[in-house]
């Protein structure tokens, strides 16, 4: 898959490049590295397809080996965006102008996007992990540590935990139980379980995955992974999902 972040320099492109890559797993191209690589500083109309063109060779080729690739340039007229052809375009649209003049005259506004950033107030880590979410770009490749629970609802407990737990791994699965009306106790749907999730704003971009009912985990020797009990304090652990409910009125 052929990645395109594009805006005009200063815009935050390869600030969110450099997050987002390693969280997927990704090939990177940069338009720097690139022009210093093929020694070409042209920044005219011309230059600019050439560069357009270089960037869709690499990404082709990491597309055809079946690689997420990030490509992060400029991409300024509609027949470079044309050229590259992307399968997700990210706009970094946060700045009216950049530091370069001709560079202003010359960008064209894309008519196709499929995420606009229009600020900064949002930082790069929380931007990748969107982008993550959105597309279902998770390296499945990738050391996870699984969070199980009924989340009914999601708390102040369990956010401490999914924070102990991406100490482990980048990477946090959360397994919902599907739970739904096997007790008083268990009140949501998997839907409505997910909708308090992305309340919490730290869990933008979150994994989470519907499982069955699961009770118990067994396994045999060796298997590669283990099974911990975090201690998150007294204070934590007082915490009553029961009371929860009663407070939200569910």
């Amino acid at each position: 898959m052929k990645i395109l972040i594009m805006g005009l320099p200063g815009s935050g492109k390869t600030y969110l490049a450099e997050r987002l890559q390693p969280l997927i797993n990704a090939a990177w191209y940069n338009a720097d590295v690139v022009r210093k690589m093929a020694n070409d500083w042209d920044f005219s109309s011309e230059g600019r397809i050439r560069q357009s063109m270089r960037m869709k060779t690499f990404a082709n080729f990491e597309k055809s080996n079946n690689r997420y690739v990030i490509c992060d340039f400029v991409c300024p007229t509609r027949t470079t965006q044309e050229n590259f052809d992307p399968d997700i375009t990210i706009w970094m649209n946060t700045i009216k102008e950049g530091r370069f003049e001709d560079t202003n005259k010359m960008f064209e506004r894309p008519t196709e996007f499929d995420v606009s950033f229009i600020s900064h107030n949002l930082d790069a880590e929380a931007k990748a992990s969107h982008i993550i979410d959105k597309f279902s770009l998770h390296d499945w490749s990738a050391p996870t540590t699984l969070m199980l629970g009924r989340y009914q609802p999601w708390h102040e407990g369990h956010h401490a935990l999914y924070r102990e737990a991406g100490k482990r791994t980048d990477q946090v699965l959360l397994g919902v139980r599907n739970t739904y009306n096997t007790s008083e106790k268990d009140p949501l749907k998997f839907d409505q379980v997910k909708e308090y999730i992305a309340k919490d704003e730290f869990m933008d971009g979150a994994l989470v995955l519907r499982l069955p009912n699961i009770t118990n985990i067994v396994y045999g020797r060796d298997v590669g992974y283990k099974i911990e009990q975090v201690d998150l304090g007294a204070d934590i652990h007082a915490i009553s999902a029961t009371q929860k409910r009663k407070d939200l009125g569910i």
